[in-house]
């Protein structure tokens, strides 16, 4: 286990994801960096998620989990989980993905060594030997993002103080909230760049991508259109 000594609020929202949720936290709890508080919403599943997420707070005193009233959407329940969190760094997880026991500690090494304010890794595809992004990290983000987002979501570790400092995650975007969030903080002058070492197991059959492929192509679009004379 590294030494460490700021604290990292992992912040992962969930919906009816009974069969994946436990691989996710695990992955978390296994963590080398161990100084972390891991926050937990539940978007009001209506499946075993709830009551597995009960059984992990009470066997870990570094989770909280918190359950919304109504489906707020991811959107609007990570902003809630920023509001609560009291770590120096927000780490994302999604929670049909997985982190390498490294990942954190790396990332935390990672945004130090270079001064930035935020960085991501790149993932590895479940059931595929595919790596994303494969590529696009080579070139400066600020140019990529202009087609589209390289940033694997559940691999973003953000200081806090940053990402509130420009009013967290845009309510106004259902979907590709991570595609705003990221290219208006490259406008707005902060360092962010993708660590080039595979950190992070990544679903990519059944997620909210695919689901709603659609919606995230018409949202994806709005950050086109929104950030294209800035």
């Amino acid at each position: 286990m590294v030494k460490e000594s700021k604290l990292v609020s992992v912040i992962m929202s969930v919906y009816n994801d009974e069969d994946n949720i436990e691989s996710s936290i695990k992955s978390i709890l296994s963590q080398t960096y161990n100084n972390i508080e891991f926050l937990i919403v539940d978007d009001l599943s209506n499946d075993n998620t709830h009551k597995i997420l009960k059984t992990y707070e009470s066997l870990d005193n570094r989770i909280k989990i918190y359950k919304n009233n109504i489906n707020l959407g991811l959107t609007k329940s990570l902003n809630f989980l920023i509001s609560q969190a009291k770590g120096d760094y927000i780490a994302r997880q999604d929670s049909d993905d997985i982190s390498f026991k490294t990942r954190i500690e790396e990332e935390i090494k990672f945004i130090k060594d270079h001064d930035l304010d935020a960085c991501s890794s790149r993932a590895l595809i479940k059931g595929t030997n595919k790596v994303i992004p494969r590529f696009s990290y080579y070139f400066p983000l600020s140019f990529i993002l202009k087609y589209k987002n390289p940033i694997i979501h559940g691999s973003l570790v953000i200081k806090k103080d940053i990402i509130e400092s420009i009013g967290n995650y845009d309510e106004d975007f259902k979907y590709s909230q991570d595609y705003e969030l990221i290219t208006r903080l490259i406008k707005n002058n902060f360092k962010i760049r993708i660590n080039k070492k595979i950190l992070y197991k990544l679903n990519m059959e059944d997620n909210i991508s695919n689901k709603f492929k659609n919606e995230q192509a018409r949202y994806s679009n709005l950050v086109k259109e929104k950030y294209k004379n800035v």
